[in-house]
């Protein structure tokens, strides 16, 4: 038995329980991206919009005269009057017109649904790494490891679905939006498939068990028979 292993494992597991940490904050965040419509007039206000899987949030912001790269509103960071509203086909008793265009229901119901997959994997492979750490248990690791990895794969689905519906958004004549950027919820869903998945293999091959070096030395490591 590798002596080392459960010292592995802990190391492993503690950069997997980084990654499970940036898969929730990106869950349940609401900066996936950044959409901005054009300006027609400055020193008046224009309104730019973040959301992420489960509502969109719009800000006022009043735009003074830009350069001449610079077409679209904000940056968000700037100061304005923050308002917020979960998308209507998750409230359907509520109204959205906060958001007054065409969003892409399809995309975002498929992508919150795979992400909340992801999470489940995730906190099932949790629970069995926990429970492996008691003696004689440590044959969790393994259906650990791939839970670990499919939260990995579930993640990354959903941030391709949701590349897509903002690509769509941006491409349709129905909305007023011309600029969008990816911001921080995004790359913590990007980050997390990069620790998930790769830490998922590597306590696969961690759980898995040693194969000899020699092809004598099994039969060397063998008891004798009484």
């Amino acid at each position: 038995m590798d002596e080392n292993k459960p010292l592995k494992v802990r190391l492993t597991f503690s950069v997997i329980l980084v990654g499970v940490s940036l898969l929730f904050a990106a869950v349940v965040t609401d900066h996936w991206a950044v959409l901005s419509p054009k300006v027609e007039e400055y020193n008046a206000t224009c309104e730019a919009a973040h959301f992420g899987l489960w509502r969109l949030c719009t800000k006022r912001i009043f735009m003074q005269e830009q350069g001449p790269k610079e077409k679209g509103c904000g940056p968000i960071s700037l100061p304005g009057e923050h308002n917020c509203s979960y998308f209507k086909h998750f409230t359907p008793g509520q109204s959205s017109e906060i958001f007054e265009v065409t969003t892409q229901k399809e995309y975002s119901i498929s992508a919150a649904a795979i992400a909340i997959f992801s999470v489940g994997f995730a906190i099932i492979g949790t629970i069995c790494v926990l429970l492996s750490f008691r003696k004689k248990m440590d044959y969790l690791l393994k259906p650990a490891s791939m839970f670990y990895t499919f939260a990995g794969l579930c993640i990354i689905i959903s941030v391709e679905v949701m590349r897509q519906s903002v690509k769509r958004m941006i491409d349709s004549k129905e909305t007023v939006w011309i600029e969008y950027s990816y911001s921080w919820s995004f790359a913590c869903a990007c980050a997390s498939f990069v620790l998930l998945f790769i830490c998922g293999i590597a306590l696969l091959l961690i759980a898995l068990p040693r194969f000899p070096q020699n092809p004598w030395e099994t039969c060397m490591d063998a008891e004798p028979e009484h």
